[in-house]
């Protein structure tokens, strides 16, 4: 059994009076590839975002490996760290947003050695050289000297997957890749997932990709209202899904 990476415990999140997780509970393994689906509102995106504390949860924990995400016990109570130990947590996960959010100023190049350099003090000569390796890893090798607005959509978000993959990352979260995409530019970036999930990457991926998911996800998990309804292997659950509104999402995504 691959050692579990990633654990949710119990998380909760709610902006206001509306309750978006409701008790959130995940285990991801090394190496696993995780597709979250779920109706627009279910609580996928916020998911995503409290993993790395881009959102701070109201309840439960977070663990990467045995350490705890966003907080330290003090006193027998809970507190949130100091930006400075939360940057450091954050170089674990590599975060790929569907708005691309590359610096409009920047190069491609630029865009991907800026974290590493800042962020994890790399010698700038190191990083830019392994920068150059990432963007020809996606499939970028001869626009690295381009900057965003030079760059098609597709090209952008493989300038995100190689910024992301730049910190050397534990685990990678996709929140919906593709869906800022023209749909002839979306096979261009899934084939750059399916590369990632092949060398063993550990993903958690928020996608409406069905055909994405059948083909890469060790495990579909299905979120609706801020809970589970179902997970199970992704040939089990897109294919015989035994909960009835897991069946119903699927059939208007298809």
């Amino acid at each position: 059994m691959a050692e579990t990476v990633l654990s949710l415990r119990d998380v909760h999140k709610s902006f206001g009076h509306r309750e978006v997780l409701r008790g959130i509970d995940l285990d991801i393994a090394e190496g696993e590839v995780v597709c979250l689906l779920g109706p627009s509102g279910s609580g996928k995106s916020t998911l995503l975002r409290t993993i790395n504390h881009l959102e701070p949860l109201d309840r439960g924990a977070i663990f990467l490996r045995d350490e705890l995400i966003g907080y330290r016990e003090h006193r027998g109570r809970l507190v949130e760290l100091d930006d400075r130990a939360l940057s450091r947590q954050r170089a674990w996960f590599g975060m790929v947003f569907q708005g691309f959010n590359l610096f409009p100023h920047m190069t491609a190049l630029d865009n991907v050695v800026e974290a590493p350099v800042l962020v994890k003090r790399e010698d700038p000569a190191h990083a830019r050289a392994r920068g150059r390796e990432l963007l020809a890893s996606v499939g970028l090798a001869d626009r690295v000297d381009a900057y965003p607005r030079q760059l098609s959509g597709g090209q952008q978000q493989r300038v995100a997957i190689a910024r992301a993959l730049a910190m050397s990352p534990e685990v990678l979260l996709f929140d919906e890749p593709t869906s800022a995409l023209d749909p002839e530019l979306v096979g261009e970036v899934l084939d750059v997932m399916r590369g990632l999930a092949a060398t063993g990457m550990t993903m958690l991926v928020v996608t409406h990709e069905i055909g994405f998911a059948r083909e890469v996800a060790d495990r579909v998990v299905f979120l609706d209202g801020g809970v589970v309804v179902e997970q199970g292997a992704a040939a089990e659950v897109l294919t015989n899904p035994r909960r009835q509104r897991t069946r119903q999402f699927l059939t208007h995504v298809r």
